[in-house]
Protein backbone atom coordinates (compact mmCIF):
# COMPACT_ATOMS: atom_id res chain seq x y z
CA UNK A 1 0.00 0.00 0.00
CA UNK A 2 1.24 3.49 -0.84
CA UNK A 3 2.04 5.81 2.04
CA UNK A 4 -0.60 8.36 0.97
CA UNK A 5 -3.27 5.71 1.57
CA UNK A 6 -2.42 5.34 5.27
CA UNK A 7 -4.40 8.46 6.14
CA UNK A 8 -7.39 7.31 4.13
CA UNK A 9 -7.34 3.96 5.92
CA UNK A 10 -7.14 5.66 9.32
CA UNK A 11 -10.01 8.00 8.44
CA UNK A 12 -12.09 4.95 7.49
CA UNK A 13 -11.54 3.46 10.96
CA UNK A 14 -12.20 6.81 12.64
CA UNK A 15 -15.48 7.12 10.76
CA UNK A 16 -16.68 3.72 11.95
CA UNK A 17 -15.04 3.29 15.36
CA UNK A 18 -14.49 6.79 16.79
CA UNK A 19 -17.84 8.51 16.66
CA UNK A 20 -17.71 12.29 16.36
CA UNK A 21 -17.64 13.91 19.79
CA UNK A 22 -18.19 17.68 19.92
CA UNK A 23 -16.11 17.93 23.09
CA UNK A 24 -12.98 16.60 21.38
CA UNK A 25 -13.62 18.59 18.22
CA UNK A 26 -13.81 21.80 20.23
CA UNK A 27 -10.48 21.03 21.93
CA UNK A 28 -8.72 20.77 18.57
CA UNK A 29 -10.44 23.93 17.31
CA UNK A 30 -9.35 25.84 20.40
CA UNK A 31 -5.79 24.50 20.14
CA UNK A 32 -5.59 25.66 16.52
CA UNK A 33 -7.09 29.04 17.44
CA UNK A 34 -4.24 29.57 19.93
CA UNK A 35 -1.61 28.27 17.46
CA UNK A 36 -0.58 25.25 19.50
CA UNK A 37 1.56 22.77 17.54
CA UNK A 38 -0.49 19.96 16.03
CA UNK A 39 1.23 17.29 18.09
CA UNK A 40 -1.93 15.79 19.61
CA UNK A 41 -2.49 12.08 19.23
CA UNK A 42 -4.90 11.23 16.43
CA UNK A 43 -8.55 10.37 17.24
CA UNK A 44 -7.80 6.69 16.63
CA UNK A 45 -4.77 6.84 18.93
CA UNK A 46 -6.82 8.73 21.53
CA UNK A 47 -9.39 5.93 21.45
CA UNK A 48 -6.55 3.41 21.80
CA UNK A 49 -5.26 5.16 24.93
CA UNK A 50 -8.81 5.38 26.29
CA UNK A 51 -9.33 1.64 25.78
CA UNK A 52 -5.93 0.84 27.28
CA UNK A 53 -6.96 2.72 30.44
CA UNK A 54 -10.35 0.97 30.45
CA UNK A 55 -8.79 -2.47 29.99
CA UNK A 56 -6.36 -1.73 32.81
CA UNK A 57 -9.20 -0.47 35.02
CA UNK A 58 -7.03 2.56 35.81
CA UNK A 59 -8.17 4.83 38.64
CA UNK A 60 -5.00 6.92 38.84
CA UNK A 61 -3.28 8.15 35.66
CA UNK A 62 -0.17 10.30 35.25
CA UNK A 63 0.49 12.11 31.98
CA UNK A 64 3.76 13.87 31.15
CA UNK A 65 3.07 16.42 28.41
CA UNK A 66 -0.40 17.97 28.33
CA UNK A 67 -0.22 20.25 25.27
CA UNK A 68 -3.90 21.24 24.85
CA UNK A 69 -5.29 18.35 26.96
CA UNK A 70 -6.66 16.32 24.04
CA UNK A 71 -5.13 13.04 25.23
CA UNK A 72 -5.74 14.11 28.84
CA UNK A 73 -9.47 14.19 28.27
CA UNK A 74 -9.41 10.86 26.41
CA UNK A 75 -7.83 9.37 29.54
CA UNK A 76 -10.27 11.19 31.85
CA UNK A 77 -13.18 9.75 29.87
CA UNK A 78 -11.91 6.26 30.72
CA UNK A 79 -11.77 6.89 34.47
CA UNK A 80 -14.40 5.72 36.95
CA UNK A 81 -16.24 8.47 38.84
CA UNK A 82 -13.69 8.33 41.67
CA UNK A 83 -10.71 8.26 39.30
CA UNK A 84 -8.13 11.00 38.79
CA UNK A 85 -5.52 12.07 36.24
CA UNK A 86 -2.54 14.32 36.98
CA UNK A 87 -1.07 15.92 33.86
CA UNK A 88 2.23 17.82 33.69
CA UNK A 89 2.96 20.65 31.24
CA UNK A 90 6.11 22.78 31.03
CA UNK A 91 4.97 25.44 28.54
CA UNK A 92 2.92 28.19 30.19
CA UNK A 93 0.94 29.02 27.04
CA UNK A 94 0.08 25.37 26.47
CA UNK A 95 -1.02 25.07 30.11
CA UNK A 96 -3.33 28.10 29.79
CA UNK A 97 -5.03 26.65 26.70
CA UNK A 98 -5.22 23.21 28.31
CA UNK A 99 -6.93 24.69 31.37
CA UNK A 100 -9.51 26.34 29.10
CA UNK A 101 -10.22 22.99 27.45
CA UNK A 102 -10.34 21.14 30.78
CA UNK A 103 -12.73 23.67 32.33
CA UNK A 104 -15.10 23.28 29.37
CA UNK A 105 -14.97 19.48 29.54
CA UNK A 106 -17.19 17.03 31.40
CA UNK A 107 -14.21 15.81 33.45
CA UNK A 108 -12.89 18.99 35.10
CA UNK A 109 -13.19 17.62 38.64
CA UNK A 110 -11.06 14.57 37.78
CA UNK A 111 -8.12 16.41 36.20
CA UNK A 112 -5.23 18.15 37.94
CA UNK A 113 -2.85 20.11 35.72
CA UNK A 114 0.58 20.99 37.12
CA UNK A 115 2.54 23.61 35.16
CA UNK A 116 6.32 23.58 35.40
CA UNK A 117 9.32 21.45 34.53
CA UNK A 118 8.27 17.81 34.44
CA UNK A 119 11.39 16.65 36.26
CA UNK A 120 10.69 18.99 39.19
CA UNK A 121 7.00 18.06 39.23
CA UNK A 122 7.84 14.35 39.28
CA UNK A 123 10.37 14.84 42.07
CA UNK A 124 7.72 16.74 44.07
CA UNK A 125 5.20 13.93 43.59
CA UNK A 126 7.82 11.42 44.78
CA UNK A 127 8.65 13.60 47.81
CA UNK A 128 4.95 13.87 48.64
CA UNK A 129 4.71 10.06 48.58
CA UNK A 130 1.56 10.16 46.46
CA UNK A 131 -0.24 6.90 45.81
CA UNK A 132 1.24 5.01 42.85
CA UNK A 133 -0.35 5.34 39.44
CA UNK A 134 -2.06 2.61 37.46
CA UNK A 135 -1.11 4.04 34.07
CA UNK A 136 1.63 6.52 33.08
CA UNK A 137 1.80 8.22 29.67
CA UNK A 138 5.10 9.84 28.64
CA UNK A 139 4.60 12.32 25.80
CA UNK A 140 6.79 15.37 26.43
CA UNK A 141 10.30 16.40 25.31
CA UNK A 142 11.82 13.19 24.03
CA UNK A 143 15.37 14.16 25.01
CA UNK A 144 14.30 13.84 28.66
CA UNK A 145 12.58 10.47 28.33
CA UNK A 146 15.44 8.55 30.00
CA UNK A 147 15.14 10.79 33.08
CA UNK A 148 11.38 10.48 33.10
CA UNK A 149 11.64 6.68 33.04
CA UNK A 150 13.83 6.63 36.13
CA UNK A 151 11.45 8.97 37.98
CA UNK A 152 8.14 7.38 36.98
CA UNK A 153 9.32 3.98 38.17
CA UNK A 154 9.27 5.53 41.65
CA UNK A 155 5.60 6.46 41.10
CA UNK A 156 4.57 3.03 39.84
CA UNK A 157 3.65 -0.32 41.37
CA UNK A 158 3.37 -3.91 40.22
CA UNK A 159 1.03 -3.94 37.23
CA UNK A 160 1.42 -0.25 36.33
CA UNK A 161 1.27 0.32 32.57
CA UNK A 162 3.82 2.80 31.16
CA UNK A 163 3.29 4.10 27.62
CA UNK A 164 5.85 6.16 25.70
CA UNK A 165 4.70 8.05 22.59
CA UNK A 166 6.59 8.85 19.37
CA UNK A 167 9.31 6.22 19.76
CA UNK A 168 9.74 5.32 16.06
CA UNK A 169 10.22 8.85 14.72
CA UNK A 170 9.69 7.98 11.07
CA UNK A 171 12.27 5.20 11.37
CA UNK A 172 15.05 7.46 12.68
CA UNK A 173 15.18 5.37 15.86
CA UNK A 174 17.58 2.96 14.12
CA UNK A 175 19.91 5.77 13.02
CA UNK A 176 22.72 5.41 15.54
CA UNK A 177 24.51 8.41 13.98
CA UNK A 178 21.59 10.82 14.51
CA UNK A 179 22.38 13.93 16.52
CA UNK A 180 18.72 14.87 16.84
CA UNK A 181 18.13 15.24 20.63
CA UNK A 182 14.73 13.58 20.32
CA UNK A 183 16.13 10.54 18.52
CA UNK A 184 19.06 10.30 20.94
CA UNK A 185 16.65 10.59 23.88
CA UNK A 186 14.33 7.90 22.58
CA UNK A 187 17.24 5.55 21.84
CA UNK A 188 18.45 6.00 25.43
CA UNK A 189 14.87 5.47 26.65
CA UNK A 190 14.53 2.18 24.74
CA UNK A 191 17.94 1.10 26.01
CA UNK A 192 16.71 2.01 29.51
CA UNK A 193 13.66 -0.23 29.05
CA UNK A 194 16.03 -3.01 27.98
CA UNK A 195 18.29 -2.38 30.97
CA UNK A 196 15.47 -2.70 33.52
CA UNK A 197 13.91 -5.90 32.17
CA UNK A 198 14.01 -7.21 35.73
CA UNK A 199 11.48 -4.46 36.57
CA UNK A 200 9.55 -4.05 33.30
CA UNK A 201 8.19 -6.14 30.46
CA UNK A 202 8.10 -4.01 27.30
CA UNK A 203 7.28 -3.98 23.61
CA UNK A 204 6.72 -1.40 20.86
CA UNK A 205 3.73 -1.01 18.57
CA UNK A 206 4.58 0.72 15.27
CA UNK A 207 1.86 2.95 13.81
CA UNK A 208 1.13 4.52 10.44
CA UNK A 209 -1.65 6.95 9.61
CA UNK A 210 -2.55 10.63 9.61
CA UNK A 211 0.26 11.29 12.11
CA UNK A 212 2.84 9.64 9.86
CA UNK A 213 5.09 6.70 10.76
CA UNK A 214 5.68 6.38 14.49
CA UNK A 215 4.76 4.19 17.44
CA UNK A 216 4.19 3.59 21.15
CA UNK A 217 6.29 1.71 23.67
CA UNK A 218 4.16 -0.24 26.14
CA UNK A 219 5.57 -1.56 29.41
CA UNK A 220 4.16 -3.28 32.47
CA UNK A 221 5.87 -3.16 35.86
CA UNK A 222 6.63 -6.69 37.06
Amino acid sequence: MKQENYGEVENYFIQHLVKEDQEFSEILINNKKHHLPAHDVSPLEGKFLYLLAKIKGAKRILEIGTLGAYSTIWFAKALPVDGRIITLEYDEKHAIVAKENIEKSSYQSQIELIQGRARSSLENLIAQKVSPFDLIFIDADKASNPEYLVLVLQLAKSGTVIVGDNVVRNGEIINSFSEDPSVVGIRRYIEGLDHVQHELESTVLQTVGIKGYDGFSISVVR
